[in-house]
């Protein structure tokens, strides 16, 4: 008679649900949880003959449910909360209770500032030269609900993203470009990458090449290149140099052309920087020892004259 009556109730509950469809256990589990709570409660203190006894595994019971609900969550920390399996909110900083067993922390994510660093390694670049590029990433999670729920591993993607964003614009560049522009290349970068992790709720803020990898021949190559570069940058100073002065001297001549006292001038002017230096032998041009002769410019003539005259006095 028990049978019969259980196969009914059963027979009942099978065509009271939809086709195709188990039924869904979880409310049930639910209630039978809220009924094992209020038990507990009911049995940790129950008054007996005026008296109120305590059951102690009924306590430890209650404490070993409570105690784990109270989660502690730090200043630079976010906690994700999930109520049956859902996302719930983002809890932090400070204490956060939770609902035993119907709340969990999925996962705990830092909002600090963090640096990570990659490389590309091995890749060519536009002028088919191998080269292996290392950098370096600031970059931070401004929305930990995107970071928790868009991508299953966020440090790993942004590193991915970083490693793609640096092979391609080393393929994209050439060395000289690269070696030159890195500012710029830097910049191009952190704008790849970040139009990836916007989506995840992380801002790349900075990013840095730290060193750039080439080969030794290509070294030396590159070494006697800029070596030449350097000479001719030289010759070509020196010349533009000797090109200026020709022209000053050109307008000197023009000047001293049509003004005989500068011209003089200016050849005293050279005998006396001579003079100056302490030589006690000095090379002019024979035009200028003719004027010097002529002109008596530094009054040798007179001198001369002057102690022969006293001569025929003392005579």
């Amino acid at each position: 008679m028990i049978n019969s009556k259980k196969n009914g109730l059963t027979g009942l509950v099978k065509s009271t649900m939809p086709a195709g469809k188990k039924m869904d256990l979880t409310g049930l589990k639910l209630l039978l949880l809220a009924f094992s709570v209020a038990a507990i409660l009911a049995g940790i203190a129950v008054p007996y003959n005026g008296a109120v006894l305590i059951y102690p595994g009924l306590l430890l019971a209650l404490i070993v449910i409570i105690v784990p609900s109270v989660k502690k969550v730090n200043e630079w920390e976010r906690a994700i909360v999930l109520r049956l399996g859902r996302f719930h909110k983002v809890k932090g900083p400070g204490l956060v209770f939770l609902i035993p067993v119907i709340d969990r922390f999925s996962q705990v994510i830092d909002i600090r500032i963090r640096v990570t660093d990659f490389s590309a390694q091995e890749t060519l670049t536009a002028d088919s030269v191998t080269v292996t590029v290392d950098a370096f990433a600031f970059w931070l999670v401004w929305d930990p609900q995107k970071a928790a729920l868009e991508v299953e591993d966020y440090t790993e993607a942004v590193v991915l993203a970083g490693k793609a964003a640096l092979r391609n614009a080393v393929s994209s560049n050439s060395l000289s470009t690269f070696l030159e522009r890195g500012d710029i290349i830097e910049k191009h970068i952190q704008e790849e990458v970040e139009r990836q992790t916007i989506e995840w709720g992380i801002t790349v803020q900075y990013i840095e090449i730290t060193d750039v990898q080439i080969p030794q021949e290509l070294q030396d190559s590159l070494s006697r290149v800029a070596q030449a570069e350097r000479e001719k940058k030289g010759r070509v100073l020196l010349a533009e140099a000797e090109i200026e002065i020709a022209r000053k001297l050109e307008e000197a001549v023009g000047i001293y052309a049509g003004n005989e006292p500068a011209m003089k001038l200016k050849i005293l002017s050279i005998l006396n920087e001579g003079l100056k230096a302490g030589n006690s032998m000095m090379l002019v041009p024979n035009s200028i020892a003719e004027e010097l002769k002529t002109k008596d410019i530094f009054g040798l003539e007179a001198l001369n004259e002057l102690r022969l005259h006293r001569g025929k006095k003392d005579n």
